[in-house]
């Protein structure tokens, strides 16, 4: 359900407490108004969203609840997301009892079912916090999304505003739907199949762009930013968040896994043809739909050496978990500029029991960032965040470590696609229990630690 829709769909349910009247008719201070809460937001089965005018939103930071302020949120950006939870039950504030408490139902409509609302924001935007709920079915995982917490500001206007418990990371509209029109879309699809007819990597990519709806594949066909390059069949890791294969529990793939790998010349023409027609252009191998790109190095190392031969512009950068340092090594050499490590965790158990290697360990990836700063290349870490678990006193502890001995260039801040409570217990039991600290501290201090470090959520073109 989008933003729009949900503020269509919105609906309120009995009266407000007398506190809440009362701070509403009072001219309230700009400094003061940021430490009023946000009213809870839940849904009905049939996926109506509302706000429970006598209940404060809650959120999550671990294992236990706060109140969610105004303070700590901001408006919903655009293109965000609100999902109803299924089989779980909303946590929220009681303001006349004065305590956290889980509903079971609607308490202005007896015996109607309500789910809690979490938000799935935008790219750009990296979770405060995520949403406080309870699992109904102890099995049962929530699907592969980010779930940030929410609330309703029913102070900010008659009408009031979504508010998302987020902290922006990167301002760059890269993968602002708004600039993606779809007939532009369609058009730069029309145009690729009449001038690679018998590229199958066109074609898969015309199925990210206009089935599955990916932002990278949407920007390829319109001619800007980021092109997506998605070779590999195989992976050496069993992420538990993987999102192009899952076997285990009830979790479903967000989209099919490429099923053949393709030759160097159609890789180079997607390259070539990105690097041809955009400034300061990236072309990515390493995709959501597709394991990890180093498995594929047989094809992806002439294809470099392809793109190289013909045009020295453009960012070929990779996207991978890191697993093979001697064949990041020769990808560099053939023309490889630059490199994202995908890492949960700078703590070698945690890292191990989300990432599930396979054929590698953790010190191999560190290995592989090693080598790339060796050869002078762009390292960033593709650190996926989950409040409680990212903010830690022991995570930042390593983290700080991690980052004055590896000096790595970036860190993108990507949210956590997985169940929330389900990992945060996974890390505890990985990495020992921590006080968090809060994701807006933890960030602000590695700005002020570590001047040089960049921060942001897209891989930055480098040539």
């Amino acid at each position: 359900m989008t933003y729009k829709q949900s503020i269509n769909q919105k609906k309120s349910f009995g009266k407000k407490s007398a506190s809440i009247k009362t701070a509403k008719k009072v001219k309230i201070a700009d400094a003061a108004i940021n430490y009023l809460p946000l009213n809870a937001v839940v849904a009905n089965k049939n996926g109506d969203i509302f706000e429970l005018e006598d209940y404060g939103a809650v959120a999550m930071g671990g294992s236990e609840p706060i109140l969610l302020t105004r303070g700590q949120a901001i408006e919903m950006p655009y293109g965000g997301e609100l999902m109803m939870l299924p089989y779980s039950k909303p946590v929220v504030f009681s303001f006349d009892k004065g305590i956290f408490e889980v509903l079971h139902e609607n308490p202005y409509q007896s015996g109607e079912e309500i789910f809690p609302v979490a938000v799935f924001n935008s790219p750009g935007y990296v979770n405060r916090y995520f949403c406080a709920y309870e699992h109904c079915e102890k099995a049962y995982l929530l699907p592969l999304f980010s779930y940030g917490a929410c609330g309703w500001d029913s102070y900010n206007s008659d009408s009031g505003n979504f508010m998302s418990a987020a902290i922006c990371v990167d301002t760059e509209p890269r993968q602002d739907l708004r600039l993606m029109p779809h007939d532009g879309i369609v058009a730069g699809v029309q145009e690729m199949k009449i001038k690679y007819p018998n590229n199958r990597l066109m074609r898969h990519l015309e199925k990210c762009a206009l089935t599955y709806g990916c932002p990278a594949a949407k920007n390829f066909f319109l001619g800007r930013y980021e092109a997506p390059i998605p070779t590999s069949k195989a992976c050496n890791a069993n992420c538990l968040g993987c999102i192009s294969l899952q076997i285990e529990n009830n979790l479903m793939a967000c989209q099919d896994r490429i099923s053949f790998i393709p030759e160097p010349l159609e890789i180079a023409q997607i390259a070539l043809e990105h690097f041809s027609k955009v400034k300061n252009s990236v072309a990515s191998f390493g995709q959501g739909c597709e394991g990890d790109p180093l498995t594929a190095f047989h094809v992806i190392e002439p294809a470099i050496r392809l793109i190289r031969e013909k045009i020295d512009i453009g960012t070929v950068n990779m996207n991978t978990n890191g697993g093979m340092a001697d064949k990041i090594s020769k990808l560099f050499d053939a023309g490889l500029d630059s490199v994202r490590i995908s890492m949960n965790s700078v703590r070698d158990k945690c890292y191990s029991a989300y990432f599930r290697p396979k054929t590698y360990t953790y010190s191999d990836v560190i290995k592989s960032i090693e080598v790339a700063k060796q050869k002078e290349k762009f390292v960033s870490i593709n650190y996926l965040n989950c409040p409680g678990v990212t903010d830690s006193e022991l995570e930042f502890k390593a983290l700080k470590e991690f980052l004055s001995r590896y000096h790595v260039d970036m860190i993108q801040w990507r949210n956590m696609n997985y169940d929330p409570l389900s990992y945060f217990k996974i890390m505890e039991q990985a990495g020992g229990k921590s006080y968090p600290l809060g994701m807006e501290i933890i960030i602000r201090e590695l700005e002020r630690d570590f001047p040089k470090l960049r921060h942001g959520y897209f891989n930055p073109p480098i040539n």
